[in-house]
């Protein structure tokens, strides 16, 4: 079950309760988010290819993998980070629905709401401390501790910019449910 009003869009849609201001906004998201899915997906496809030549190489060529474990983890964190805010515009992310039905229509959009809140609160300090994480790793040119030692910039980058975009995306969604909240108490107390 997603996180999400009965009658909210998907995230193929634009919500049209979302605000005129954020609609530029909305629709750039939009178009990122879908790309980033496709990058994902290609990170994911590298990833098991990667793994799997780690496994054919060790097996029959005796060889040291150092270097497949770290790109395949690396691809991954990608594939996490980035495709997150593409999760949220579906809703999709995993939700506590246990009382939303027994609860009225609005008490269900004012927990909707609060829920976003948090949700984007929580997503902007992760933000916010991972590109410290990244910014400290390409200052001070952090590597990994394996023989490869690839830059940590790397999977810190991907994380902050992952976070960034799903702030972003609770942001517009959080401004759509607040405009709806307020446009429902316009329509009561008429």
């Amino acid at each position: 079950m997603s996180h999400a009003p009965e009658n909210a869009p998907s995230g193929l849609v634009i919500d049209p309760e979302t605000p005129a201001l954020l609609m530029p906004l909305a629709r750039a998201l939009q178009w990122i988010n879908r790309a980033m899915v496709v990058l994902g997906m290609l990170a994911l496809l590298v990833a098991s290819l990667v793994l799997t030549s780690s496994v054919v190489s060790r097996y029959f060529l005796k060889a040291s993998t150092d270097w497949q474990d770290e790109a395949a983890v690396f691809c991954l964190v990608g594939a996490t980070f980035l495709s997150g805010a593409f999760v949220q515009s579906l809703r999709g992310h995993v939700g506590i629905e246990a009382v939303a039905g027994l609860m009225p229509a609005v008490m269900e959009r004012i927990r909707v709401m609060l829920v976003d809140l948090l949700g984007f609160l929580f997503c902007s300090f992760f933000s916010w401390k991972s590109w410290t994480l990244f910014h400290e790793a390409w200052v001070d040119h952090q590597t990994t501790s394996s023989s490869w030692a690839p830059p940590l910039s790397i999977p810190y980058g991907l994380m902050a910019a992952g976070m960034t975009l799903l702030a972003l995306q609770i942001l517009v969604q959080l401004s759509a449910r607040i405009n709806a909240l307020i446009q429902f108490n316009k329509k009561v107390s008429l």
